[in-house]
């Protein structure tokens, strides 16, 4: 029978999901140079009408429809024809077909846009447009059906993850790092941020929809859904504070795009877990997804040398795996009475830690063969990477002939910039220079 309250609780989750999306683009827009802000925005806001036109041709069926060997589904109903969408399908929380698709749809479309970050200012708009496609295809619905779907092989194993810590954040970095390596070193670093409003704005809009991202996976409005908005706020502002105590001890100021990216390490490390821990466990991972991601981001990364220009992997991947991982230890059955075992911390031994380990490196492993195959076979009919003459100009008129900003200062940069265009119109105000 349909729960009409439980139906409403997913469908708002499911805005509440859509919502972070926009959220990012404006989170990586200000984060990046000027000459690339709106090829990073239009990199992640394209995948809101890319990821859906896929999620409903292929998508659902490959996640959730059938199974072959516990890794993918099968395809049954094209572009969902024949399903029928107001059929109760989960029945212990009263949703239908409809409802649980538009749900996992929103998932679909945030994740892949977490893994743009990784490629800004040097990746072909149409490479990263047709990978997204494949990736979709060949990474995240087979991932999703692993994890999420009865019939998966690691949920069959008994791997915990909420709300996404692997198929969501792991798969995502996992994704960044390989991309990264791949696509090489920018021709040239710049530290300017076009706009550190933009990245608290983002920043507050993806908080918010961490929400229906995290309590909305209960997919019912009981004490779990609660709890798990409880741990997710707990978690986010301890993970705020420890980044800002580290870069004061560290540099000496606190900074806003570290504060920022503080809060989104805790709402990452959380995600597998909110559905499990209590708010003690939040602050625990709350700190050490934060303290691994810093020292990852500032220390281990410099070394390694690749080019990861918003940390994707250094805030989704790191963050992600640790929170993975913590959750076989501080999972709880007081918080979920649904879980076969208490975590390590919890007098239920070592046996879901292990578990969880074996998930997350399941992950990693499936993530990373598959990127590794998908992305030179797609190098052989889409060039990846921008030339070196557009990459120094900015991808946002190389690729788009946009650019973020159209002002009188710049025309009359242009103008400085191209004199002799300009000398027949400009000789009586400067007749010194343009005599």
């Amino acid at each position: 029978m349909l729960n009409a309250a439980n139906s409403t609780f997913v469908i708002i989750s499911s805005i509440l999901v859509f919502f972070m999306t926009p959220g990012l683009a404006f989170f990586y827009g200000g984060l990046v140079s000027r000459k690339n802000v709106v090829n990073t925005m239009l990199s992640v806001f394209i995948i809101c009408g890319l990821a859906v036109v896929l999620y409903v041709a292929v998508g659902y069926e490959l996640s959730f429809n059938g199974n072959i060997g516990g890794v993918i589904g099968t395809i049954k109903h094209f572009f969902l024809s024949g399903i029928d969408l107001g059929k109760v399908t989960l029945k212990d929380q009263g949703l239908n077909t409809g409802t649980y698709l538009v749900f996992q749809m929103m998932f679909a479309i945030i994740t892949p846009a977490l893994f743009v970050g990784a490629v800004v200012g040097r990746m072909r708009f149409n490479y990263l447009f047709g990978f997204i496609a494949v990736w979709s295809i060949f990474i995240y619905y087979p991932l999703v059906h692993m994890v999420w779907s009865s019939n998966g092989i690691l949920a069959s194993l008994g791997v915990l993850d909420f709300a996404g810590g692997t198929v969501v954040h792991i798969n995502a970095g996992v994704t960044a790092l390989i991309l990264s390596i791949f696509l090489g070193k920018r021709l040239k670093f710049e530290d300017e941020h076009y706009n550190l409003p933009w990245v608290l704005c983002g920043t507050a809009i993806l908080w918010i929809g961490w929400y229906g991202f995290n309590a909305g996976s209960a997919l019912v409005m009981n004490s779990i859904a609660m709890n798990a908005f409880l741990v997710t706020t707990v978690a986010a502002s301890t993970a705020m504070i420890t980044w800002m105590v580290l870069e004061i001890q560290t540099g000496g100021k606190p900074s806003l795009v570290g504060v920022c990216t503080g809060a989104l390490c805790g709402l990452v490390g959380i995600t597998p877990a909110a559905g499990y821990v209590t708010t003690v466990g939040a602050i625990v991972i709350g700190i050490l997804c934060t303290v691994a991601s810093f020292v990852f981001v500032n220390y281990i990364k410099p070394v390694l040398k690749f080019d990861d220009p918003l940390d994707a992997f250094g805030c989704h991947g790191v963050s992600g795996i640790v929170g993975s991982i913590l959750t076989g230890a501080l999972a709880t059955k007081t918080v979920n009475s649904g879980i076969t075992e208490n975590g390590l911390f919890y007098g239920g031994g070592i046996h879901l830690f292990l578990i969880q380990i074996v998930g997350t490196l399941a992950t990693i492993v499936f993530v990373t063969v598959m990127c590794l195959i998908l992305i030179p076979v797609l190098k052989l009919f889409i060039k990846m990477r921008v030339d070196e003459k557009e990459e120094l100009a900015g991808l946002d008129f190389g690729e788009h002939g946009e650019r973020v900003d159209y002002s009188i200062g710049e025309d009359t940069h242009t103008i400085e910039r191209y004199p002799d265009e300009f000398r027949g119109q400009l000789a009586h105000f400067d007749k010194n220079r343009y005599d």
